[in-house]
């Protein structure tokens, strides 16, 4: 009874997650329906909620961003946009924060998450997987030997972690892809990458473990 159990979990959880999922983002994105006026939403013109509409309008509305920022009028008119922000205080600091780290990972010249890299932690005994990300000039200027900054995420919510400044000859870089590294840490190992994508270095450095 209980394999049978197991197995029937096995079939409707990842089922179920990704219905929950589907359902809150396009719940969500929904929302954009109530940028149009009264007499324009589809429920009133149809005379039924068809969910994805929302979708359908909040893609089309960040193309059409994209298309106007891509001009000179469009440029102009978001420096406008964007020094009004600066100029209220709370404002300021949550949006330039903001405006950093999106910049970073959605810039097409980001450095965010360059490579995947083993580093010992949390002792050094224990390795982790942790991804290479930017390091300040400042910082780089301070520190004697070669390093590099790793981004440490947790298991499962990779969006949670810790940022450390390592060593580069303590480091081992992977050759596996971002997202083949972020699948093994959500899963917890569940999902893993296969062996004969790792360096032959990686495996010497586990033999000396």
């Amino acid at each position: 009874m209980k394999k049978y159990l197991l197995t029937g979990l096995l079939v409707w959880v990842p089922l179920g997650i990704t219905v929950w999922i589907l359902n809150l983002t396009i719940s969500t994105l929904d929302q954009s329906l109530l940028l149009l006026p009264g007499n324009w939403h589809p429920d009133k013109l149809l005379g039924v909620h068809i969910p994805g509409l929302g979708v359908i309008l909040t893609v089309v509305i960040v193309i059409g961003t994209g298309l106007l920022v891509r001009n000179v009028l469009g440029q102009r008119l978001l420096r406008y946009w964007e020094s009004l922000l600066h100029r209220i205080p709370v404002v300021n600091s949550i949006y330039h924060g903001v405006k950093q780290v999106s910049d970073t990972l959605l810039s097409s010249n980001g450095q965010a998450f360059r490579k995947v890299l083993l580093v010992r932690y949390p002792h050094p005994a224990a390795w982790s997987l942790a991804f290479q990300t930017s390091i300040p000039g400042e910082v780089v200027q301070q520190l004697k030997d070669e390093y590099v900054a790793v981004f440490i995420p947790t298991a499962p919510s990779p969006v949670n972690g810790f940022y450390f400044y390592v060593r580069k000859a303590d480091v081992i870089e992977l050759n596996i892809s971002v997202d083949v590294a972020l699948k093994s840490i959500v899963s917890m190992g569940v999902v893993a990458p296969p062996a004969n994508v790792l360096p032959a270095s990686t495996l010497t450095s586990f033999s000396d473990l």
